[in-house]
């Protein structure tokens, strides 16, 4: 099965025109896009962008042999042109299967927000799921994992974790980013973004042959995360696995009876996340790094260390001197051969130290000191490694 993508872009385009914003400053070129629509083998057209014959035409493709067009979703972009010859745009019912002339078969995908998902398989048998803008299925989809699934990763990531839970989309799922609009980050920092879900973007015209093979992004199983404060890293850290299902979000910051201040940063925290996720408040690691499961997102080591710091007697200087330096050290050590081991997919975040302050105190500095000691350790151990600066991730492995 042949695909040829004649947009990518949001209903609106990249750039939507009179907006001023960085990205769509920036989309130029191959990160210019139309509007989404999708030929397949030169016979089906899955909605429609502005000027399509000549968005064909440009792909080095005709609409001429399409003997069907659907649409997936109210379009509220610019105007569309329908050419003469094109049959009528129609949206299929819910659960409705189509037997085209061409030999295909397209099944459409009830979904959670108004519009359809399409389900599409070629006669020798490849298959492909493309959903709409905000679009994510509502109810059962197939076990068996697609050849290739198109959707809003960026605006329903969440949409893409379904997908995985339901054993629809494997690691040989090719996912391509569409609907792509001006809240998606400039530049490279896009296809950055996509990777670490699982999923990339191609530009307008490009022609995709479905289920054969393709370099499918590469996932981390272990990611540190560093950053100052406010700087963004917790976010960065949600947003990595925010595609995946049943994440067990490790808290090892605890609760502060009295602290209002703490109650409300705890409480943005898990506001933030998606409400599939499920919390464990503790700093015992280790053996939720040994055991099998679910991703693990742990938030942070700076607070894990506090305790086991805590735990050892650091703060006094007879007793650090006496076998709490060992003794932390041996925790460390542990973190950081069960982190080695782990089988699991791990994204950690810690605090970035020092910059050059030198803490006025004994404690701070010996503080500082364990920090960076630990986020050496535990980077070394990282496939990716990224540092979070004004909410811009810079990586570094």
């Amino acid at each position: 099965m042949e695909l040829t993508l004649l947009g990518t872009g949001a209903p609106d385009g990249l750039p939507r025109p009179d907006c001023p914003c960085a990205s769509c400053a920036t989309a130029v070129g191959d990160d210019a896009r139309a509007a989404t629509a999708l030929l397949v083998d030169g016979a089906l057209l899955l909605d429609l962008t502005p000027g399509p014959a000549f968005a064909a035409a440009r792909a080095g493709r005709s609409i001429a042999g399409v003997r069907q067009v659907l649409l997936s979703h109210p379009h509220d972009g610019p105007s569309v042109e329908f050419p003469a010859g094109l049959p009528a745009p129609v949206r299929v019912p819910d659960g409705r299967e189509l037997s085209l002339i061409s030999g295909h078969r397209v099944r459409a995908v009830a979904l959670d927000s108004p519009g359809t998902g399409y389900e599409v398989t070629a006669p020798e048998g490849e298959r492909l799921l493309y959903l709409p803008p905000g679009g994510a299925p509502a109810g059962p989809v197939g076990a068996k994992p697609y050849d290739m699934v198109l959707l809003d990763v960026v605006g329903r990531p969440d949409a893409l974790a379904r997908l995985r839970g339901a054993g629809a989309v494997a690691a040989t799922t090719d996912v391509l980013a569409v609907h792509l609009d001006h809240d998606v980050p400039p530049g490279r920092e896009l296809h950055r973004r996509l990777a670490a879900a699982g999923a990339r973007a191609v530009p307008d015209g490009t022609t995709l042959v479905v289920g054969d093979y393709h370099a499918v992004p590469d996932l981390p199983r272990r990611t540190l995360v560093l950053g100052g404060a406010r700087s963004g890293k917790s976010v960065e850290a949600e947003r990595r696995l925010e595609s995946f299902p049943d994440v067990l979000y490790v808290a090892t910051g605890g609760t502060r009876e009295g602290d209002a201040d703490w109650a409300a940063r705890v409480a943005l925290h898990r506001e933030r996340r998606p409400g599939s996720w499920r919390t464990a408040e503790t700093c015992d690691l280790v053996p939720l790094l040994t055991a099998d499961g679910p991703p693990l997102l742990i938030d942070c080591l700076s607070l894990w260390l506090t305790d086991a710091m805590d735990s050892v007697g650091a703060w006094d200087d007879a007793t650090w001197s006496n076998g709490g330096s060992s003794a932390l050290a041996d925790r460390v050590d542990a973190l950081v051969a069960a982190l080695r081991a782990t089988s699991r997919t791990v994204v950690t975040v810690s605090n970035e130290v020092g910059s050059g302050v030198v803490p006025a105190t004994s404690s701070g500095r010996r503080f500082r000191d364990a920090l960076g000691r630990l986020n050496t350790a535990v980077a070394g151990e990282c496939e990716h490694v990224v540092l979070v600066v004004a909410g811009q991730a810079l990586p570094l492995r």
